[in-house]
This record gives C-alpha cells, sequence and structure tokens, in this order.
C-alpha cells in the first residue's frame, strides 16, 4: 500500500502517515515547492519510526538530502530508471503508466503504478478510468504493478482477482486512516 502525497489534497501528509500501518510506504510528491524539504524530512522521521518505505517523487536531490528508500518516476522520466538504478543500486524504484502498453514496456523499476483503474480525482479526473481488465492485462509482466487512481476501500473489492501486487491512493488512503 503506497500513500501518494498531494500539495492540494494532502497538507500535512506526515499526520496521515502516521496513521498507516508499518510495511507500507509513501511518495512524497513536492514538485520543486520551497517547502518540500521540510514535508520530506518530517516524512522520513515518521517512516523511519514506523518501518515504511519513504520515496520521492521524482526529485533525486531531494531523496539523497532526506536518505529517502528511493524515487517514483512519472511516465515522462521513466527511461532514467536504467541510470538510478546503476548508480543507486540500493533504492527502490517505482513508476507511474496510463496504458497497459506502457506497463509492459516499462523496465527497470521494482513496482509499477498503472492509474487510473477507476475514476479519480486530481489531474487524474480528466483521464477515463482503465477499469479492472486492464488492470489484469497490465499485471501479467513481471513488474509488480499498483492500483492508482479512484483506490476507494469500496473498490478494493474489485481488484482480488486482477494479480495487482497492491494499490496507491491518495484520497483512499486519506479516508481509511483519517478519522
Amino acid at each position: 500500500m503506497l500513500f501518494l502525497t498531494d500539495p492540494e489534497r494532502t497538507p500535512r501528509p506526515w499526520e496521515i502517515a502516521a496513521r498507516m500501518p508499518p510495511g507500507s510506504g509513501v511518495i512524497h510528491r513536492g514538485f520543486g515547492r520551497p517547502e518540500s524539504l521540510e514535508e520530506a524530512l518530517r516524512l522520513r522521521a515518521v517512516t523511519h519510526d514506523r518501518g515504511m518505505t519513504l520515496l520521492i517523487g521524482l526529485d533525486v536531490d531531494l531523496a539523497d538530502a532526506v536518505k529517502a528508500d528511493g524515487v517514483h518516476l512519472p511516465e515522462r522520466s521513466l527511461s532514467a530508471a536504467y541510470a538510478l538504478s546503476g548508480r543507486r543500486p540500493g533504492w527502490i524504484l517505482t513508476g507511474a503508466v496510463h496504458s497497459v502498453e506502457a506497463a509492459r514496456a516499462a523496465r527497470d523499476l521494482d513496482a509499477i503504478l498503472l492509474s487510473p483503474i477507476f475514476p479519480a480525482g486530481g489531474t487524474s479526473a480528466a483521464k477515463p478510468a482503465l477499469g479492472t481488465d486492464a488492470l489484469r492485462s497490465a499485471c501479467s509482466g513481471s513488474t509488480p504493478v499498483l492500483a492508482l487512481g479512484g483506490v476507494t476501500l469500496e473498490a478494493m473489492g474489485s481488484l482480488g482477482e486482477t494479480g495487482c501486487g497492491g494499490v496507491a491512493a491518495i484520497d483512499g488512503i486519506i479516508s481509511a486512516f483519517v478519522l
């Protein structure tokens, strides 16, 4: 289970991460904002204390600065995975994709986040949902695929037969772990 931060929807993401179970993870997406370092440091403290993974969205320098466990790459930057895996062999590398074809073509990643599986909010709101059949098809490769986009507690029931390796969410995590 991965929680993706979003400056608009998760202004204090460390508070949400503090409620998540050990073994889960956080992808901090700072988008170059000045407060990204402070947020990432707070997230690192929480994730370290709780036995969770912290990945930083695209920003290698920020990942180094906070001693993150790895980096999450957007689809447009997936070609960087091979070089990153060579320079940082201990890092976890994930990547976002938005089609079955892109999921099957992705290389040198520890996991793929396929989005949007269900109708979603945020930047994925304008994209049509791929559905569980597309997820099942994408999961036929060797790299684990996590469902992202519109993943809620209610929607998780339909993921059981897809072969996905887990879930990633923003609103779904918020609703599950914020009282």
